[in-house]
């Protein structure tokens, strides 16, 4: 998958996110005249999904826009490559004065959506072949929903909840009707009924059932109130009430087959994650699908590390690195005028 270029934001261009040191270590260089042409590689500390690399070459796209002299070269994976530990996934060779400045805000647009996209991955696979679906923007700040939603997608997600983060996938937002609707209307057919009514008809028709009685009960006049029109019901049963159980997904799919709904799909959600997806699957719960929120939005970051590799040529590193370039043959040349151009 591939991020829909787009102009880096003014905070970033301008270095105001990035570390204080950076920008002075910009202006020392400035003044005691030097640019050298250093060659800087990424590597992650852990394996994982990779993301957000896609955004940081954006980035570099629009730093790096003095003519693109020939010594430039941008080298590196693309976004839900699987990584290894220490593995070298970005290679930039420039005039350091050019981009120095953005190491912070290219390590931490990798760090953060490889964490996430890591996550998702570990969702993805303890439910294979069950579908899962990202509904974690309520626990990040909004500015980075989107991310967040494109992250988990490239983790393997097939949608995510925002539109603003399933647009960067190229894909439709992903979701069902809140219980808030369902406390204000009143009755929770009535909300269906209402959902119906009034929402475009190519988004699938999936409600919630546990706000007001017993879900199982809620399926079956939901699914008698919408006949064929009705997708799929979603479980998301508090913790206060004990959560959803493999027994309370067999129950519900029990009925609403003996009932003749067996079209009717199950959404299972709630404080999901991987152990739980599992437990689900190997007790034989019949859901259809799992929305995942807090386990992928709550993910660490993958720490990143920038190290220079040569100075004009010269191999060099810090203690206990290797100077000179580390052997990557999965890198691949990045072109940037693309990537300018179609942001």
């Amino acid at each position: 998958m591939r991020l829909r270029p787009q102009r880096p934001s003014d905070g970033i261009l301008s270095g105001e996110s990035a570390d204080v040191y950076f920008r002075r270590a910009q202006t020392i260089l400035e003044r005691e005249g030097l640019d050298p042409i250093v060659t800087v590689e990424v590597f992650g500390r852990a394996a994982g999904v990779l993301c957000g690399i896609d955004e940081a070459k954006g980035l570099l796209a629009h730093a790096l826009v003095d003519g693109l002299p020939a010594e430039t070269l941008v080298e590196g994976l693309d976004d839900g490559d699987t990584v290894a530990t220490r593995e070298v996934v970005l290679r930039v060779r420039a005039r350091y004065r050019q981009f120095g400045l953005y190491e912070t805000a290219v390590l931490g647009m990798i760090a953060q959506a490889t964490g996430w996209a890591t996550a998702a991955r570990e969702c993805v696979d303890a439910a294979a072949p069950q579908p899962v679906i990202c509904f974690g923007a309520r626990h990040v700040h909004p500015d980075v929903a989107d991310v967040l939603d494109y992250a988990a997608i490239v983790g393997g997600c097939v949608g995510a909840s925002t539109p603003a983060g399933a647009r960067l996938a190229g894909l439709n937002p992903t979701g069902t009707m809140p219980h808030a609707l369902v406390l204000v209307i009143g009755d929770t057919v009535e909300a269906a009924l209402a959902f119906d009514r009034d929402v475009d008809p190519g988004i699938p028709r999936i409600v919630l059932v546990d706000t007001f009685r017993d879900e199982a009960e809620e399926a079956l006049r939901v699914a008698e109130a919408l006949g064929e029109r009705l997708h799929g019901i979603r479980l998301d049963t508090p913790a206060e009430r004990g959560r959803v159980t493999a027994e309370l997904v067999g129950e519900v799919r029990a009925r609403l087959d003996q009932a003749g709904h067996g079209h009717v799909r199950i959404v299972v959600s709630g404080g999901l994650t991987p152990d739980r997806i599992r437990d689900f699957r190997e007790r034989g719960a019949p859901a259809d699908s799992y929305a995942v929120g807090s386990y992928i939005s709550g993910a660490g970051p993958i720490d990143f590390t920038a190290d220079i590799k040569e100075i004009d040529g010269r191999p060099i590193a810090k203690r206990g690195r290797i100077p000179g370039m580390t052997p990557s043959p999965r890198l691949r040349p990045i072109d940037l005028a693309a990537w300018r151009e179609g942001s």
